[in-house]
């Protein structure tokens, strides 16, 4: 069986290096022979190009071409990317080496050495738009998603960007028609603003289809609340299961609303005896503890967000005797760093991170052996390989969720636990939608708006589904009155 040519290759540690006479501070020397029969050798020093870490990184992707090489070309652009920020997220870098590797090997298969820098007078030619008659057609054939073909387009137009900016070449005619447009939108506030925006007529559009019958909610994707004999499946699946990991990990999401890489990057400190702020849950009554999360916590959050976690104090109770237990010590001491007050709660049976936090991946280790990214896949292989199919086959083969659903599920919990205070008049709709935004750390209430109006807008669809039902067979049924009449 043929394998497909990799688009781009993860290098564990990656530093940038330059030639200096052997006798310069920190040189390294490299030997090389032409002919490894030979007992002479040739060589040559180099050192890092600066002493800080802003030429040094770990999981730097370099974009490959059809016979498995490094494009030149775009390892420069992607350095230059990288450089210009102070805290890279390198699974941005990776997608922008994927992208130019896809370009990369269609310029190959078109066996053409010049079309690279090919801008002829007549428009089609233009590689560019080439490229775009080719996005488009794999799209309308269904080998693209619509919203891959737009990345991978305007990846290739910032990278012809900054090959003219920098001077590689000058196009003989225009590589795109640039335009400019009005896009209105609302602010988190409400406010309607009109904003001027520059974009190209080789801009690939990627509409999301609307349906009226979904079951989600939108709120940073399309999430479906899990129902509560659905909790229950999962709950129950995990135990039978029994990985300790696992099975906190998702009480701990499902319980507080936390996204995978806030669970994911709890410290183990936290767990160990250290005082802490207690309080009652704002629905429910409860005991909990509250946890300070994202920027200085070492504990992440979506856009460095800052927000507290409530913790339900029987939930606290089993992640600090889980911290306490051999199982997590053991894990622990084969982490890198061992066993100290900011290592992870949750770790593998290797001792790696389920999810790598930002401010230790931005920690340069020239020892770094793995070029796979810690961004929760672990957690997600579990779900699709062994939890899934264990709720499939206890309780509904046809049943499904994604990790982050359960940050709706603990959305809609918060909701349903109030309504019947609303119902009593003892408190209000507003009371309700401040508690939610505030739990679920909502910047915008529209988000949070979309959790009070789900019930009723489900009740609604499935009255229309009902009824339309009802007219389809009716409708079946007058048809069958007719008979077998000739006329």
């Amino acid at each position: 069986m043929k394998h497909a040519v990799p688009r781009k290759v993860v290098v564990p540690a990656f530093q940038l290096t330059r030639e200096c006479e052997f006798d310069k501070a920190g040189a390294v020397e490299r030997r090389f022979c032409d002919n490894p029969s030979e007992s002479s050798c040739n060589a040559y020093h180099y050192r890092p190009s600066s002493s800080d870490q802003a030429s040094a990184w770990n999981l730097f992707a370099f974009t490959l071409d059809s016979k498995w090489r490094p494009w030149d070309l775009a390892t420069v652009y992607l350095l230059e990317q990288v450089q210009e920020v102070k805290r890279p997220e390198m699974a941005t870098y990776h997608a922008l080496a994927d992208d130019l590797g896809a370009y990369r090997h269609w310029l190959d298969a078109q066996q053409r050495q010049d079309l690279l820098f090919h801008f002829p007078q007549n428009m089609q030619e233009r590689v560019t738009y080439r490229y775009y008659g080719h996005l488009k057609n794999q799209v309308f054939l269904g080998v693209l998603a619509a919203s891959t073909a737009a990345h991978r387009m305007q990846t290739v137009i910032d990278f012809y960007k900054f090959l003219a900016k920098a001077e590689y070449f000058i196009p003989e005619h225009p590589a795109w028609k640039a335009r400019q447009v009005s896009l209105a939108f609302k602010t988190k506030y409400g406010a309607q603003v009109v904003e001027n925006v520059a974009t190209t007529d080789l801009r690939i559009q990627a509409p999301k289809a609307s349906d009226a019958f979904r079951e989600t909610i939108l709120d940073g994707g399309e999430l479906r609340p899990l129902t509560s004999a659905e909790q229950g499946w999962l709950l129950d699946a995990l135990l039978a299961i029994g990985n300790t990991e696992m099975y906190l990990l998702h009480w701990f999401m499902l319980a507080t609303g936390a996204r995978i890489q806030t669970a994911c990057t709890l410290r183990v400190g936290f767990f160990l005896g250290h005082p802490h702020a207690f309080g009652c849950r704002l629905v429910g009554g409860q005991k909990v503890v509250k946890l300070k999360c994202g920027p200085g916590t070492r504990i992440d959050t979506k856009g460095g967000k800052n927000g507290i976690l409530q913790i339900p104090l029987a939930l606290f109770e089993a992640m600090q005797t889980y911290a306490y237990s051999d199982r997590a010590k053991t894990r622990r001491r084969g982490a890198k760093g061992g066993d100290h007050q900011n290592q992870y709660l949750f770790l593998t049976n290797r001792g790696q991170p389920y999810y790598l936090g930002k401010d230790d991946a931005q920690v340069f280790d020239p020892e770094h052996k793995s070029s796979y990214l810690c961004d929760g896949g672990t957690v997600r292989k579990f779900v699709s390989d062994r939890l899934l199919p264990a709720i499939r086959e206890r309780h509904d083969p046809q049943f499904h969720f994604k990790i982050h659903d359960l940050r709706a599920t603990f959305g809609m919990n918060c909701v349903d636990l109030m309504m019947p205070c609303v119902q009593k008049g003892e408190i209000t709709l507003s009371t309700v939608l401040g508690t939610v935004q505030e739990l679920m750390w909502h910047s915008s209430l529209q988000t949070t708006e979309r959790y009070l109006n789900y019930r009723s807008r489900i009740q609604m669809i499935y009255a229309a589904v009902d009824g339309y039902g009802q007219q389809v067979q009716a409708w079946i049924a007058g048809a069958n009155s007719l008979g077998g009449s000739d006329e």
